[in-house]
């Protein structure tokens, strides 16, 4: 009969000598903490392949971001004045990252919920001539615009009339934004916009990151 010892892998070369059954029992042993430690290796490794994979395709889906300006013409254009007030039609598109902009309505809507950044550039020399034609053209001078999300009013741009008649103002923001919210820029009454291939007038806006990812 054999007597059975601990079966703890230490010296098992000497235990074996003198109990084969310990022996073998060190073996199995062995055996199952290199199976246990290839299983975890092998475990961790296609938990972080996965994790990866998930944050790099939330990362690919949430990737949105749009820039365009007032025209691209070679003439000189204006857009404006205007009895009420009017989104403007930004028509040039430099980028639209995720489809979410709309060049026929001048409208971005959100593709997902998330912290976005915005910002608009007005500019405006008085009228499409420029100058003196100003007066004649404009009933309030200077130029301005509004960012609106759903229509409600988030940030307003505006600069006074200047003695070279050419004004222009910029305001940059950081909004959160549901999925399917409405962005555009409203250029209130009176006012005028103008631009040709210089690209004065222009709407920015990009996912800075995704709410529903980090739940927040």
């Amino acid at each position: 009969m054999y007597s059975h010892l601990p079966c703890v892998c230490v010296r098992v070369h000497a235990v074996c000598l003198v109990d084969q059954a310990s022996c073998g029992c060190c073996l199995m042993q062995k055996k199952m903490q290199r199976m246990e430690s290839f299983f975890n290796m092998t475990f961790m490794g296609e938990k972080n392949v996965f994790l990866n994979s998930f944050f790099l395709s939330a990362f690919a889906a949430s990737r949105s971001a749009f820039s365009v300006a007032l025209n691209h013409s070679e003439n000189y254009g204006c857009f404006g004045p205007f009895a009420a007030a009017e989104l403007i039609p930004y028509r040039h598109v430099f980028l639209n990252l995720g489809d979410g902009y709309s060049a026929d309505t001048g409208t971005f809507t959100a593709p997902r919920s998330g912290v976005y950044s915005l910002a608009v550039t007005a500019y405006s020399n008085g009228s499409p001539a420029g100058g003196a034609a100003a007066a004649a053209t404009t009933t309030t001078g200077g130029t301005a615009a509004n960012l609106l999300v759903n229509g409600q009013v988030v940030a307003s741009l505006q600069e006074a009339d200047s003695p070279d008649r050419e004004d222009s103002a910029t305001v940059v923001v950081a909004v959160k934004l549901k999925a399917g919210d409405a962005v555009a820029v409203s250029l209130p009454e009176g006012y005028l916009v103008c631009d040709d291939r210089s690209y004065f007038n222009t709407f920015t806006g990009f996912l800075l990151y995704p709410c529903e990812v980090l739940n927040v």
